[in-house]
């Protein structure tokens, strides 16, 4: 039993009132399961279990052991996992690292080792915390932000719009770590493989620039502009909408002449019913709530046929 000490905590110091030095600079990875909440109440410790081990053997068959080996502040999160690493060796966990857990959970999902299928979103991100080896270790903004991103729109969007037999892995990396790893040539995995996207969390003030990385993908990558002015020009059969942001970007605009335009979150019913547009006929109602990829895959000529 631990003796009970009458003394004060030691005072937490305020910050910007004398210089200190710097925590080490920690690589971070986070991962997640995806609809871990909606599963049966009997499939949690299971889960929370397997996250980890599908991790390990992931660093193992890439040759990256030693990332588990001298982890640092790791945690289980129930439904997900992180850890600390040598910074040096975040191009490591961006590739190959990522695309073996693809491959470790296509095993485990497709073959049946498990009963309870997973699919694993991940956040990579790079920052100064403190390793007091204790159960307080590792607490910082730059830990904060790695689950920020790891509950952002964009990442949950990949996942939920891929086939769930193809893509297992969605990752979003934080704006440094892809400036330092990925735009600097020290990752082996070409630029084309990411996608700029503005990451946000629903119901939490956070916003920062990220980019999206998907192994194996199944469908579209989730696309979006940071900053964008959206300007939707005024026509006959429809009404002019503006978002404006205080930051100078470039302006989109945006027209559907002969119907409704969506540019976020459809609540509702709404009605449609055009004569030919782009050779297209559409007529019939799109009820409910409207988010995510909304448009069409066009294999060959689209106009063929229709001179």
């Amino acid at each position: 039993m631990r003796e009970f000490t009458s003394e004060l905590p030691q005072r937490i110091s305020r910050p910007n009132t004398h210089s200190q030095p710097l925590p080490a600079y920690r690589g971070i990875l986070a991962v997640d399961a995806k609809g871990f909440t909606g599963r049966p109440a009997i499939e949690h410790e299971a889960v929370s279990r397997v996250v980890p081990e599908l991790l390990k053997t992931a660093l193992f068959r890439a040759e990256l052991q030693d990332l588990w080996e001298d982890r640092t502040f790791p945690a289980s999160t129930g439904d997900g996992y992180i850890f600390g690493f040598d910074p040096t060796r975040m191009p490591f966990v961006i590739h190959p690292l990522l695309l073996m857990l693809q491959d470790v959970l296509t095993d485990y999902n497709v073959l049946s080792y498990g009963a309870v299928p997973i699919r694993l979103r991940a956040s990579v991100h790079v920052g100064p915390l403190p390793d007091t080896r204790d159960e307080f270790s590792g607490n910082g903004t730059a830990r904060n932000d790695t689950h920020r991103l790891l509950d952002s729109r964009p990442v949950k969007a990949v996942l939920a719009s891929h086939k769930e037999k193809i893509t297992h892995v969605a990752a979003i990396l934080s704006d440094r770590c892809y400036e330092d790893a990925v735009a600097s040539g020290y990752t082996g995995r070409h630029l084309d493989h990411f996608v700029e996207v503005a990451a946000t969390v629903e119901g939490k003030p956070f916003s920062q620039r990220a980019w999206i990385y998907v192994p194996q993908p199944s469908g579209p990558l989730y696309e979006e502009v940071p900053d964008a002015v959206t300007t939707v020009e005024p026509t006959q059969e429809g009404a002019t909408a503006q978002a404006h942001d205080d930051t100078p970007a470039p302006q989109v605009r945006n027209s559907a002449p002969h119907g409704n335009l969506n540019t976020g979150t459809v609540h509702g019913g709404q009605s449609v019913a055009n004569r030919h547009v782009a050779g297209d006929y559409v007529e019939g109602n799109k009820a409910g709530r409207v988010r995510g990829f909304q448009g069409d895959q066009v294999r060959g000529n689209k106009y063929q046929g229709r001179q």
